[in-house]
């Protein structure tokens, strides 16, 4: 089975300064591969070990793309190849932009099965993975805790907030897994070396089909506001303590 882990680079989210009218100061911020993206990653490599297919890394942005290091830092996790869109324009696309792209881009690869994060580490909007889905007109699934290969299907789980719902995808699919499907491999010496020896292949907008246009217009991005903690603490359960919280909660609206 052919997979296709998607990706994103985010600034890395300990080194974000947040300035004092609530903007972010991301000068000091390195780019990391996104945290959630990892287990994409892992996940489609433990098909690919498993079915004895592929596995290929697929992202879409900045020139921060082609870093040696960020490089090696995606391929030293068992995949075989990676597949990039770099544009500056990328660097400040929405999710649908985003989307259209890797979806055009997926027309290039030969795959199966299309695994995503559950949402990116800076942004974390959730909908990449759904849209990629949608415009590549394959079943698309979000939330997906596990994954089991049954011939040319699969059999996936997806956990719920009061129940696990089991169903058969027939492929090709596009899935967004959670953090708990699996725990990401660290890379060794040997991984990062053999990782510079990895194919790469990069491809501009104009070899996509570009960048669409979008309405969504970003007026600012705000850290929110630090709100001092009351430290109230209610021991128990009684009628007077559950009257007392609920009288909290109403004044705090």
């Amino acid at each position: 089975m052919n997979t296709v882990a998607c990706y994103k680079v985010v600034p890395d989210e300990q080194d974000i300064v947040v300035k004092a009218d609530g903007s972010l100061d991301l000068s000091r911020a390195k780019p990391i591969i996104g945290e959630y993206d990892l287990m994409a990653v892992e996940e489609a490599v433990r098909i690919a070990d498993a079915t004895g297919g592929s596995a290929v890394l697929l992202s879409a942005g900045d020139a921060k793309l082609t870093d040696s290091k960020l490089v090696k830092a995606a391929l030293s996790r068992g995949a075989s190849e990676l597949y990039a869109v770099v544009d500056p324009a990328l660097s400040a696309a929405d999710a649908f932009q985003t989307a259209t792209v890797l979806a055009a881009a997926l027309e290039k690869i030969d795959y199966d099965l299309v695994l995503c994060g559950e949402g990116s580490s800076d942004l974390y909007a959730q909908q990449v993975g759904s849209l990629v889905g949608a415009l590549a007109g394959v079943p698309v699934l979000n939330a997906v805790s596990s994954i089991e290969v049954q011939g040319d299907k699969l059999m996936v789980a997806r956990t719920l907030e009061h129940e696990v719902e089991v169903l058969e995808v027939t492929l090709p699919a596009v899935l967004s897994v959670t953090t708990d499907i699996n725990l990401p491999r660290i890379p060794q010496l040997k991984d990062i070396l053999a990782a510079g020896k990895k194919p790469v292949t990069t491809w501009s907008l104009d070899e996509v089909g570009g960048l669409p246009s979008t309405p969504v217009e970003t007026v600012s991005v705000l850290a929110p506001e630090s709100i001092e903690r009351k430290m109230v603490v209610y021991e128990d359960a009684s009628a007077e303590n559950i009257s007392a919280l609920a009288s909290d909660i109403r004044a705090s609206r």
